[in-house]
């Protein structure tokens, strides 16, 4: 088992994936079209990134943008994607199912999960459109994912700090809850402080720097950010002893 903090990278480039893994990331999330949130990477994507990344890597499975309540048509493109997935050699996947009352399709997630073993399953930020949370943590433990994304609300992870440690208490250890949604090297170690987080999750694509030729690279921010997420958790475990 990962000790410390897993640091799990968003990107959608084969380029990304290899400078997410050369800065340390120890899982990648592969997805395209991130300014909507992420869809279901191509098949050409999956392939490439699998021949040059050796971490795990978990692929949404996102069939367009929008909200997350799909069609049956759209489901049945959801499975033909997670079947994909798996004879690329994918490790995982990332996927999210609510109801037209935005609550958690327990039936249809459940149905895709099973599909998708024995990779495990990530519910993904869909979780922040229910307005129950708390509530709905028992539905996403019941369709057997192993994973939930989440910035605990709509306004970001660093507004939802008290929600996201609530979730991870009322978890117990039943799911991993891995807070996402605006994680970068400033907050990180806050982040993990007042959460309890052992995942966390990132795209890093906030805090720029003023002028872009004192930018540092993709690969390097993602190096500051282990970094820093596994110094707090060293001296958090040093604080108890």
């Amino acid at each position: 088992m990962q000790k410390g903090v897993v640091v799990e990278i968003c990107v959608e480039s084969v380029a990304a994936a290899v400078a997410a893994q050369s800065g340390g990331a120890h899982r990648i999330e592969l997805c395209c079209d991130l300014p909507v949130g992420g869809l279901t990477p191509s098949d050409e994507l999956m392939r490439q990134t699998r021949e040059h990344v050796s971490a795990p890597i978990y692929a949404m499975i996102r069939p367009r943008a929008g909200d997350y309540c799909y069609s049956d048509s759209e489901f049945k493109l959801m499975e033909q994607q997670i079947d994909r997935a798996k004879s690329l050699n994918m490790d995982g996947v990332v996927l999210g199912i609510l109801t037209d009352r935005a609550k958690v399709d327990v039936h249809k997630t459940r149905r895709l999960v099973q599909l998708a073993h024995p990779l495990p399953v990530t519910f993904h930020r869909a979780f922040d459109e229910i307005a129950d949370p708390l509530s709905a943590l028992e539905d996403v433990i019941c369709t057997g994912a192993t994973r939930l994304l989440t910035s605990g609300g709509r306004n970001g992870v660093v507004t939802s700090l008290h929600a996201l440690a609530k979730l991870h208490t009322k978890s117990q250890e039943r799911i991993i809850i891995i807070p996402g949604g605006g994680v970068n090297e400033q907050n990180v170690g806050q982040v993990i402080r007042e959460t309890r987080a052992t995942e966390i999750h990132s795209a890093l694509r906030s805090a720029e720097s003023a002028s872009s030729q004192l930018q540092p690279t993709f690969e390097d921010r993602v190096r500051t950010l282990v970094e820093k997420a596994t110094r707090y958790k060293r001296e958090e475990a040093a604080a108890r002893s």
